[in-house]
């Protein structure tokens, strides 16, 4: 009895409903942004981190709507959803980017050391985080989203 009242309240939570769904339309729009942009469809996009727009922005972005929407934009929920997106978006931009730069300086490093003798058979995770641009997007993308879906 619990469970299923505990799954119906999640299947009823507009807050939550809004930020999953600004989250995974983004999620999915990574591909065909992609494909414009390259000319190739990655589809390791849809479940990989980087790309326009930024998932992680449009999550927490749409999260913070749909609470100000709902609770009020001078509510603490609203606040406290806020403050979560400035922190997400910022390390997506900034510590997540860093290390992924990181990652590519220490894979080149790797392959001029091994010159054709690899140390080990698998390279780091370069696409890590976003560029600003990917963290606006998916901020913008994820309030539009969220406002649509609270507001249907």
């Amino acid at each position: 009895m619990f469970i299923t009242e505990a799954i119906r309240g999640i299947l009823h939570n507009q807050i939550l409903l809004a930020a999953v769904g600004a989250w995974f339309l983004a999620q999915v729009l990574k591909v065909p942004i992609e494909l414009a942009r390259t000319g190739q469809a990655n589809w390791s996009l849809l479940v990989g981190t980087g790309g326009m727009p930024s998932s992680h922005s449009a999550l927490v972005c749409g999260l913070a709507t749909a609470t100000g929407i709902k609770e009020g934009f001078t509510s603490a929920p609203f606040a406290v959803a806020l403050i979560l997106a400035t922190i997400v978006s910022y390390d997506a931009a900034g510590i997540r980017r860093a290390a992924g730069k990181q990652a590519n300086v220490l894979n080149q490093l790797i392959d001029e050391l091994a010159s054709g003798h690899p140390l080990r058979d698998e390279e780091l995770k370069e696409i890590l985080g976003h560029s600003p641009v990917e963290v606006l997007g998916g901020a913008i993308f994820g309030i539009v989203v969220s406002w649509a879906l609270m507001k249907v």
